[in-house]
């Protein structure tokens, strides 16, 4: 059997414009890192150079020369050598609605329901049953958890767990007062 792979071909800069390569030139001068490594990417595509010869030239990923080269065709000069945001651009939440609201429910009973060898929530403990109850469709952190509480409203205080004994007199002896 014969398997073949087709490459893609590699992508390279639209022909420049004399502005464009003068402004690309002078970009070469500029203290700010992102724009510097742009100018360069594209300038080597314009010399021919493919996306892993400029990686490999550059210390930089393939992806990164490709994506330079993709703004470049798509966008143009200005908004090529601009820095996008880094976050992303979906959030999507572990817990909709009808989840968040079962997780506020899970909370309301005691984690030994759910075979736990304490009577104490941890957010780690909550984020581990949420789980194993099919309330998230993956594990969860802790701080997820606590997120999404913070969304219903709902402070996340650590547990206390509060000493007490049937002596009459354990309130005077634990405040320390003697008479």
């Amino acid at each position: 059997m014969v398997i073949l792979y087709s490459m893609k071909r590699p992508i390279f800069v639209r022909p420049l414009s004399d502005a464009e390569r003068k402004s690309l030139e002078a970009g070469l001068r500029s203290p700010d890192a992102f724009t510097l490594r742009r100018c360069q990417i594209l300038i080597a595509s314009d010399r021919g150079e493919n996306a892993y010869e400029i990686a490999r030239s550059l210390g930089c990923n393939p992806q990164t020369a490709r994506n330079a080269i993709h703004a470049f065709n798509e966008k143009g000069l200005p908004e090529a050598l601009q820095q996008g945001s880094k976050h992303p651009h979906t959030v999507h939440r572990a817990f909709d609605p009808e989840q968040a609201e079962a997780l506020r429910e899970l909370l309301h009973q005691k984690p030994r329901k759910f075979e736990k060898g304490t009577s104490l929530w941890t957010l780690d403990l909550a984020a581990e049953v949420s789980f194993e109850e099919g309330i998230t469709e993956g594990r969860v952190t802790g701080e997820t958890v606590r997120a999404t509480l913070a969304r219903l409203g709902v402070r996340w205080e650590r547990a206390k767990r509060w000493i007490t004994s049937p002596d009459p007199e354990y309130a005077r002896k634990k405040g320390g007062a003697t008479d």
